[in-house]
């Protein structure tokens, strides 16, 4: 009996291997897609020349001379008015830090009228200014301050003991901040405040001071280099 289970199992042995033998591979496990790169974004670079256009609102205080006011051309009186224009510049980037010049010009509508009887008014029809910017970056976002020469004409109005008016073109300096951020590769759009100040223009013998406030917003064309 022992003999008869003993060539049975050594039968069945033999069957499996041979089945075994005879079926197929197993069939290997599909290949693994590789991970795909996604490279990141570039950096924004800020670096370049770009031409612009600026607007906003330009609201100050014309402070005649004590000799001016003597002469009847009153004392402290607010001006204000909107000024629209066009900005060039280039700025260069060395890690987050951005340094650059810029330069605009503006039509201006700033006026301001002493309400008394000689009815004196001042007025400035345009304001240039050239201005070195620097600042940091983070990528797409700017953050600079700024700050050069400026000039812009002064007309003064009305008759007043002796003092006629005049004419005069005013030179001071700017000083300010704002933040840039860029729009696509090549279009920014920023907002900026400007402080103006034209210490002493004279007229007729004449001085005044006259300080501004320049809120404005802009939008810029980049070219890089």
């Amino acid at each position: 009996m022992k003999r008869i289970l003993i060539a049975a199992a050594l039968a069945c042995a033999a069957g499996g291997q041979a089945l075994a033998a005879d079926l197929p591979p197993p069939v290997a496990p599909p290949p693994r897609a590789p991970a795909t790169y996604v490279p990141a974004a570039p950096l924004f670079s800020w670096t370049g020349f770009y031409l612009g256009l600026n607007g906003g609102y330009d609201f100050g205080t014309m402070s005649p001379s004590a000799a001016a006011t003597a002469a009847g051309a009153g004392t402290n009186f607010s001006t204000s008015g909107f000024l629209i224009g066009g900005t060039l510049g280039a700025n260069y980037q060395m890690g987050g830090f951005v340094i650059g010049l810029e330069g605009d010009g503006d039509y201006n509508s700033l006026k301001g009228t002493l309400n008394n009887a000689n009815a004196n008014s001042f007025t400035s029809d345009w304001l240039a200014t050239l201005r070195g910017r620097a600042g940091w970056a983070w990528d797409r976002i700017l953050f600079y301050g700024t700050g050069g020469a400026a000039f812009a004409p002064a007309h003064i109005a009305g008759v007043t003991l002796g003092f006629a008016g005049g004419n005069t073109t005013m030179t001071g300096w700017t000083a300010g901040a704002g933040i840039e951020a860029a729009l696509t590769p090549n279009w920014t759009a920023k907002i900026e405040y400007l402080y103006v100040d034209f210490p002493s223009p004279s007229i007729a013998g004449r001085s005044f001071q006259d300080t501004e406030n320049v809120i404005r917003l802009g939008v810029n064309y980049k070219f890089g280099w």
